[in-house]
């Protein structure tokens, strides 16, 4: 029989590994420095992203990184246009960055493989660069995440993140924030600091049913991973949302019977969810926040609002953990879930 201690110890270790991580993939640039010399003289007039799950929700924080940094428009593939329906559509201008931690997925490697067909400069974000996507992308970065067992993941979330970010920055030809080298160390003061706090907003939540997670920019990725790690390991009924779009017509939905998790950043995106959290508040929400500031219930770093995203989420993870074990189950083996999912 597993017990209390067992549940989750592979997503803890995980969780703990990821200061190491991100520090290694600041220091080793030369596969970014190469592929980014690569787009600037491909010169693409638009970014696609394709990816999958938490891969996906990576792929949201490339979409701001490069519309904002880049000025390019940046869409989402839908794959099964592709697979399903067998559409070809014109792709020559275009860089299609498909990020998938196993690299396994056939759907994206057929999009891949087929957008390369059509006149696309491929790149592959992945943990397994000789992976079948790693063999039909024309550029892999490997976010040297190293081997992650537990289904839920994390170290390969903020890898891809911060890859996305470094790669982004490199085909700017923008020195990154000091923040960047110190990412790393920052990482691992937010895990040690997250414990104590991270217990008090579990038994805030222990009997929660239905959460609602929300932030503006480029946060609203940490918001969409947050809910699917807390559905995935806990099995919790989460919806995320902008908190523009919350204010559209779902916040009618939002009372005392429902616990909110926002974060709330710096920046334009940050101060952008004020009038989100007093709408939220008024209406009874159990409304606990995630951000730099010292009263914010879930803390982390002050960083630059575009490389946030890669600490911000960290404290979720560990609260997803919490939650999961607490409950008594394993947040390493989720129902009816596996590590790589083989879609068309």
């Amino acid at each position: 029989m597993t017990t209390q201690t067992e549940l989750g110890a592979w997503m803890a270790q995980e969780i703990a590994e990821q200061p190491k991580v991100l520090a290694d993939l600041v220091r080793d640039r030369a596969a970014l420095r190469r592929t980014a010399d690569h787009v600037r003289r491909f010169r693409p007039r638009f970014v696609l992203f394709a990816a999958r799950g938490s891969s996906d929700h990576a792929a949201l924080y490339g979409k701001y990184l490069v519309e904002v940094a880049l000025g390019l428009p940046a869409g989402s593939v839908s794959p099964s246009t592709t697979t399903l329906y067998g559409a070809e559509p014109d792709l020559r201008d275009v860089l299609l960055v498909t990020v998938s931690q196993s690299g396994g997925s056939p759907d994206l490697v057929e999009v891949t493989e087929s957008a390369r067909s059509r006149g696309a400069l491929t790149v592959a974000v992945t943990n397994t660069p000789d992976s079948p996507l790693g063999a039909v992308a024309e550029h892999t970065l490997d976010i040297g995440a190293g081997p992650e067992r537990a289904v839920a993941a994390t170290k390969t979330y903020t890898a891809s993140l911060l890859a996305l970010y470094l790669l982004v920055r490199e085909i700017r030809d923008t020195p990154e924030p000091p923040d960047a080298d110190e990412l790393g160390e920052l990482a691992q003061r937010c895990l040690d600091a997250g414990v104590q706090r991270v217990d008090a907003v579990a038994s805030r939540l222990r009997f929660a049913e239905r959460v609602v997670t929300t932030a503006r920019g480029y946060s609203l990725a940490t918001a969409a991973e947050a809910g699917l790690k807390l559905a995935e390991t806990s099995y919790l009924l989460t919806r995320y949302y902008s908190g523009a779009d919350l204010l559209h017509g779902p916040i009618a939905a939002v009372g005392s019977g429902t616990a909110v998790l926002a974060v709330c950043g710096t920046g334009p995106g940050g101060r952008a969810m004020s009038e989100v959290l007093d709408q939220l508040t008024t209406r009874g929400a159990e409304v606990l926040r995630t951000g730099p500031e010292a009263e914010h219930d879930l803390l982390v770093p002050a960083l630059s609002e575009d490389l946030a995203p890669v600490l911000e989420v960290l404290p979720l993870q560990q609260l997803a953990w919490r939650l999961a074990v607490e409950r008594g189950l394993d947040p390493d083996r989720p129902d009816g879930l596996r590590k790589t999912t083989e879609t068309r």
